[in-house]
């Protein structure tokens, strides 16, 4: 993806002026003792992608294995623990919307970066000291100081912290490259699914180092080593600082799309005439000559950009781009490609929902079986190790089996399955690994029910399953807000494509609550119970099935009317 690609529109890029573009900060001339620029800043990528792997150690060294930190260590039920899992992931993953709006608006993708990050090692060091301090339960009650309260303060600091460190790194990596350079361009182009391969660095460590660390050695050691990632990622970026480009901030996103809203509205009420074809790109200088854009979806937004008579005077008295009765073209355009946007976004958030189970439902599921493959002791919060495992399996068996199978099936098609339909593929695949899931709670507790174990093993095809939909939709999906972000909001765009995981935590959230309330009732235990073996996890996941089914039906049809931005160019 080329960052000049991005400044296409139904517009043209050529409507939009200079003054609007991002500035590009040459650290060269602030540090006297870099001389070879171009040397050093293709090291930087590199550099960026050392710090997301320790990073990726740090952040899943807290969460793989956190319900089961929630349930022994802090004595909560499998209920509340799940639920308060998926609460703080889901806040995680919503923190990175309001830290790309900081970065796009004023300290830019660096500053934030770095900000974030003393959030963030704060909040490993408390998790880290919880595992040290006595329960509410040895306290005899609740206490300031007890090892629940210091270990929320610092998991919802943590939330804060990676929440900025996700919604600005992949950004900051992507400016790092050259558009004007083919090699650059080539390269930036992998660079996101290295970038993606590194985020899935850490559940392989966490899952197989750490996770045993804090099961058999101390949870302490455990959170320890997490946090030692961190500020050892922190030293490391840091001293890399003058290998950097740093793209400035471009203003306020946010304003500049309520502006449109608004001129919008108020030539709609001064019945500004419907077919608006005839739209302006304001500049330094009045144009006399109306820019013709494009009209197709949303074409009432147009009006926001046609000029009136009583426009004139707002145009000479106030900066380009800075009216809320006329707007640029390239603002209408912006405001488009976000709305046309909010669909696939949506349906996305019922993926990530699902996806949540891997952290919550599908361990619990483990625990309750013979946690044991071939004699070999493996917890049940370590086969999230297998799943990342599955994931680089996945990534060898698309590009070196399905996309060759598939030229061989359509010989006039060149190339690999676009974006939308990998997110297709992807959501069809959380369905089945859900009905997958399904099938082997089934087997458990029918054996259970003889007063048998089966063992963890079983759960290695949903593990499988579910590793495909994850390379298919999130991987995609990264690629695809990147792409069809509007220029200046390149860490916003990005930063919705993770939103979806926290607002699919909170759907997850909701729904064990929604479960809860409905299933455990009567003296019945429910259907996720303390003990799985009296209730019913099979119709939860046969349910998670039906509504990942329904998602891809709905999304299959916003997909098929989805207009790519280099298309409408």
């Amino acid at each position: 993806m080329e960052s000049g690609d991005a400044m296409e529109r139904g517009v043209g890029a050529q409507l939009l002026p200079e003054s609007h573009g991002p500035k590009i900060q040459d650290d060269s001339l602030q540090v006297p003792l870099l001389k070879d620029k171009k040397r050093a800043g293709s090291k930087a990528p590199t550099v960026i992608l050392g710090f997301e792997c320790l990073e990726s150690i740090g952040f899943f060294g807290i969460s793989t294995n956190l319900v089961v930190y929630l349930q022994k260590v802090l004595h909560g039920s499998n209920l509340a623990s799940a639920s308060n899992v998926t609460t703080w992931s889901g806040t995680s993953y919503l923190t990175p919307l309001f830290g790309a709006i900081i970065a796009d608006t004023f300290l830019g993708n660096y500053n934030t970066i770095i900000v974030s990050l003393v959030f963030y090692l704060l909040g490993m060091m408390l998790v880290t000291f919880s595992a040290f301090l006595p329960t509410a339960a040895v306290l005899g009650g609740s206490s300031v100081l007890g090892a629940q309260t210091v270990a929320f303060v610092g998991l919802y600091l943590v939330a804060v912290g990676s929440g900025g460190v996700r919604s600005s790194l992949l950004p900051f990596g992507a400016e790092q490259f050259d558009d004007d350079n083919a090699t650059d361009r080539e390269s930036k182009g992998s660079f996101f699914s290295w970038f993606y391969l590194c985020v899935s660095f850490g559940p392989i460590v966490s899952g197989l180092f750490i996770v045993w660390i804090q099961d058999n050695v101390s949870w302490g050691l455990g959170f320890g080593i997490s946090t030692a990632c961190i500020a050892l990622a922190i030293g490391v970026f840091v001293l890399a600082t003058p290998m950097y480009k740093r793209r400035m901030p471009t203003g306020t996103p946010l304003k500049r799309l309520s502006q449109v809203v608004v001129a919008a509205c108020r030539k709609i009420s001064r019945r500004v005439p419907a077919d608006a074809a005839m739209l302006h790109e304001v500049s330094d200088k009045v144009d006399p000559q109306p820019k013709i854009a494009h009209t197709g979806d949303f074409s009432f937004l147009d009006k926001a950009a046609v000029i009136t008579e009583s426009d004139f005077g707002e145009v000479i008295t106030e900066e380009a781009g800075s009216s809320w009765k006329l707007c640029t073209v390239t603002q209408v355009e912006e405001l488009k490609i976000l709305l046309r946007l909010l669909p696939i976004w949506a349906t996305s958030i019922i993926v990530s929902a699902s996806y949540a189970q891997m952290n919550t439902t599908f361990i619990q599921q483990g625990s309750a079986m013979n946690v044991a493959i071939l004699s070999v002791p493996v917890p049940a919060a370590s086969m999230a190790s297998f799943e990342v495992t599955c994931v680089l399996g996945w990534v060898m068996l698309y590009g070196k089996v399905i996309v060759p199978a598939l030229r061989s099936f359509y010989p006039g098609v060149d190339g690999e399955p676009s974006m939308l339909q990998r997110m297709g593929a992807g959501r069809l695949l959380m369905a089945l690994a859900m009905a997958v899931s399904a099938l082997v709670e089934m087997k458990r507790l029918d054996s259970a029910a003889r007063g048998e174990e089966i063992s963890i093993a079983w759960q290695l095809p949903q593990y499988f399953v579910l590793a495909g939909a994850e390379v298919f939709c999130y991987i995609a999906q990264l690629e695809f807000f990147y792409s069809e972000a509007p220029d200046t909001m390149k860490s916003t765009c990005t930063s919705l494509a993770l939103l979806t995981i926290a607002l699919g935590s909170y759907l997850c959230s909701f729904i064990y609550t929604i479960v809860a309330a409905f299933t455990a009732t009567a003296g019945s235990p429910g259907w996720i119970p303390d003990d799985l073996n009296q209730g019913h996890l099979d119709y939860f996941f046969w349910a998670m099935a039906a509504m990942c089914t329904l998602n891809f039906v709905v999304y299959s049809g916003f997909a098929k009317n989805y207009k790519l931005k280099t298309v409408l160019s």
